[in-house]
């Protein structure tokens, strides 16, 4: 007897999911080392922390800009060419950021590593696993998207012993190798996703929605846009500046670079519990859950300079704040078709990227304004405090959206 086919879901779901993660795992070194190196190539280039703070700024905004117009792209001439890009650019970025010059660093990172380079690779990558699932895609974009965790794992302790025995500009050379040799023969495991099963019951004829929670369909997404700007504009600060903020209080740069370790490995793990979460409850309310969680921990670096207990907040922010990015993705999954993915997930993605590039600079800048970082870790918790409040709109227009349609249904 003839069983129908009731999911998109196969072994080779998993297979593009894991291929991805392991592309994500390399690619998302580039930016790191900025973050690692960031005292000391002030102090070489003899410059503010804010000026290099910016470089890595500027390939979080570029990567998310980058996305809009390459998740159009793969969708006409396929994932596995742009991603090829992606990783060609990515290497001629850290090259180009080797040269030593303000003007090198940024448009090396800014341009290369973020718009051609990370930009063609985590955004289509992060649309293509998408439409390999419709049961667990929570589950799969969770797991996707903790290659930037197992980078920060990984890399982090490397860079810091490269830069100290070669210098930061032979590891910015080194890892451009790395990244080119490690991903390009891996593409070729990329194959074409599976088309949908069927299209959602709640769409028009002509595959848009009438309403997203109540709201015109672009509305929805602005406001799921700025609130994704807020959260991540305190998700950097920790992310960008904990190697500096340690040396700062008296605790060696490779203990900073193993703090930075333990949180991105902290985020990888629970970032799996999460993911599972937006599964059973959707996108919207895992985000609102994990942004709670980030603002008590963003918080708590405010109360403390011992090693033992920053080591402590850092995982717990890891644990916190992992789910946050990719549940937005899930919830554009959750309220779009997939043929809109394309570009609406992109866009989410570039407003998340420009408040990481936005927290990165700004606490750089209240660094050099104010020679300490409490200042910035404090904006940080304002700007959560701001996220929570609109993502805890959208779930309630959500919530009074679903018991609407069970009334009418038992009606």
């Amino acid at each position: 007897m003839h069983v129908p086919v009731t999911s998109i879901e196969s072994r080779r779901s998993w297979i593009a999911a894991s291929v991805t993660l392991v592309i994500l795992s390399v690619a998302f070194g580039s930016p790191l080392l900025v973050v690692v190196g960031l005292k000391v190539m002030a102090q070489v280039m003899h410059t503010d922390r804010s000026v290099i703070a910016l470089a890595g700024a500027l390939a979080w905004l570029g990567t998310g800009a980058g996305g809009i117009a390459m998740g159009w792209l793969a969708d006409r001439i396929g994932v596995r060419s742009v991603v090829a890009l992606g990783t060609v650019m990515t290497a001629a970025g850290l090259a180009l950021s080797a040269l030593g010059s303000v003007w090198a660093l940024y448009v090396g990172h800014g341009l290369l590593i973020g718009f051609l380079g990370n930009g063609a690779i985590y955004a289509p990558l992060l649309i293509y696993v998408s439409r390999w699932f419709d049961r667990r895609r929570g589950t799969a974009i969770a797991l996707i998207s903790s290659g930037q965790y197992i980078a920060g794992v990984v890399w982090p302790p490397v860079f810091q012993y490269t830069i100290d025995s070669a210098g930061w500009q032979m590891s910015m050379l080194l890892f451009g190798a790395i990244v080119a040799v490690s991903v390009l023969p891996t593409l070729v495991m990329l194959r074409p996703a599976p088309e949908p099963l069927i299209a959602p019951a709640a769409r028009q004829s002509d595959g848009h929605p009438r309403t997203v929670l109540g709201m015109h369909p672009n509305l929805a997404q602005t406001l799921i846009c700025i609130a994704a700007f807020c959260c991540c504009i305190p998700m950097a600060i920790p992310s960008s500046h904990l190697v500096a903020f340690c040396s700062d209080v008296g605790i060696a740069a490779s203990h900073g670079a193993v703090m930075l370790s333990v949180l991105l490995g902290c985020a990888f793990i629970s970032r799996q519990f999460w993911g599972a979460l937006a599964d059973r409850v959707g996108g919207l309310k895992t985000v609102l859950a994990g942004s709670a969680c980030q603002a008590i921990a963003i918080g708590a670096f405010l109360l403390t300079q011992d090693e033992v207990g920053l080591f402590a907040i850092s995982a717990a922010f890891g644990l916190g704040f992992s789910g946050i990015i990719p549940s937005y993705s899930v919830a554009i999954r959750d309220l779009y078709p997939s043929s809109e993915a394309a570009w609406r997930i992109p866009a989410v993605l570039f407003t998340g990227m420009a408040g990481m590039a936005a927290g990165s600079w700004w606490a750089g800048e209240l660094y050099d304004h104010f020679g300490f970082y409490g200042p910035a870790f404090v904006s940080g918790v304002l700007f959560n405090i701001a996220n929570l409040a609109l993502v805890s709109f959208l779930v309630l227009r959500l919530m009074r959206q679903t018991q609407r349609a069970m009334a009418s249904v038992r009606a």
